[in-house]
């Protein structure tokens, strides 16, 4: 799956491939354990000679090569978009199977479609493999049961992903083809989220009745599914109308001078009595003695510095260098700016302009100016 405002904050990552930050969210442990105890009892069933100790490690390496399976599949998606140009930020695997966040719009309708659409076949093509292997040998081996589940289980993905609910991967396919047909990618997103939503209430409705009439856990299993599509499709279609609001709408449309200008040479006791309680003030421009910006200070970056250091801790010791910052033009769209926002967990950008410094864009500025236009056209 393809996600932008999905953002697992609480993961561990455990490296990088193709320059791609690769993470499991803590959620995804949960499913991990319950695939192995699955496992194990769908391997007893198959041959009751093995031994309890060689099929707990059958159901841990297979449980490692879904895993592998998930991961290859995410990272089909991302190598597709990152050669679009679309920067990928990361993967991660959660309780639900994977998300790539990328930083980014498809360029073109076709290019969302081949995104979207290389995730399922990757999987379908490692089932396929992975059966054709297993019916190959001669006989009912560990090997065997391994594929076999691995097999079956990415023929399944391959299919669930390919159901039209966004933001599943069909859902995803879906967009492109409305977007191919209409020409408005908006529109496209609007349309195929709400899709998303009807679907996810369906499945809330038939996973609640499965376990109230039948008492079968995987019932609130798909009432959990559908009450994630159901949220992850709200989120896009709130996108798609932000989006909507702001087209055609740069940087330079809505700075206002928000941020407070500070001289380098006080300490965070100083900075924070006659600055930053007075003003109220969310931003804080560092100049040194000849007037250059030399940094960026906001109230968040002193939560590292314990009371008894204001005192001896300098103001410089906390800004962020402003030649280390993230910066935007007045004439980046303001849509842009906020991605870069959210992908760098920020709440303001400097505006840098040829002539130099030109003030700061924040999340603050951009809500103010979305209460001042016309409500958001569904």
């Amino acid at each position: 799956m393809v996600g932008r405002g999905l953002i697992m904050q609480s993961q561990i990552r455990i490296g990088r491939i193709f320059g791609i930050r690769i993470g499991i969210h803590y959620s995804w442990f949960i499913i991990a354990l319950l695939i192995v105890l699955s496992l194990t009892g769908q391997f007893r069933q198959m041959n009751a000679g093995w031994t309890g100790e060689s099929i707990f490690l059958m159901a841990v390496i297979t449980g490692v090569l879904f895993f592998v399976t998930l991961l290859l599949h995410e990272l089909a998606h991302s190598l597709v978009i990152k050669s679009y140009g679309v920067p990928v930020r990361e993967i991660t695997l959660f309780a639900l199977g994977g998300v790539s966040q990328i930083l980014g719009n498809p360029p073109s309708a076709i290019s969302e479609f081949l995104m979207a659409f290389v995730g399922p076949l990757t999987s379908a093509c490692i089932g396929a493999i992975c059966l054709g292997i297993a019916h190959s040998l001669a006989a009912v081996t560990p090997v065997y049961a391994m594929l076999s589940w691995l097999g079956y289980i990415n023929l399944g993905l391959a299919v669930f992903n390919l159901v039209p609910t966004y933001p599943l991967d069909g859902g995803r396919v879906l967009r492109a083809l409305l977007w191919w047909g209409t020409g408005d990618a908006s529109k496209a997103t609007r349309w195929a989220a709400r899709t998303g939503q009807v679907a996810g209430v369906i499945l809330i409705a038939l996973g609640l009745v499965e376990y109230f009439t039948q008492a079968v856990f995987s019932g609130l299993w798909l009432a959990f599914l559908g009450w994630f599509i159901v949220q992850a499709a709200s989120e896009s279609n709130v996108e798609a109308g932000l989006r909507q609001a702001l087209r055609g709408v740069a940087v330079g449309d809505v700075i206002t001078p928000e941020c407070r200008v500070v001289a380098e040479n006080m300490n965070l006791d100083h900075f924070i009595q006659y600055e930053l309680i007075p003003t109220g003030a969310h931003c804080f421009i560092i100049v040194d003695d000849q007037g250059q910006v030399i940094g960026l200070v906001t109230p968040r970056d002193l939560r590292h510095v314990e009371r008894s250091q204001w005192a001896h801790t300098p103001l410089t010791a906390i800004m962020r260098p402003f030649p280390k910052l993230k910066t935007v033009t007045p004439d980046t769209p303001l849509i842009t700016a906020l991605e870069m926002m959210a992908a760098n967990d920020v709440n303001q950008l400097p505006v840098v302009s040829k002539t130099g410094f030109g003030g700061v864009i924040s999340r603050g500025q951009l809500m103010q100016y979305l209460q001042r236009r016309p409500a958001m056209q569904a």
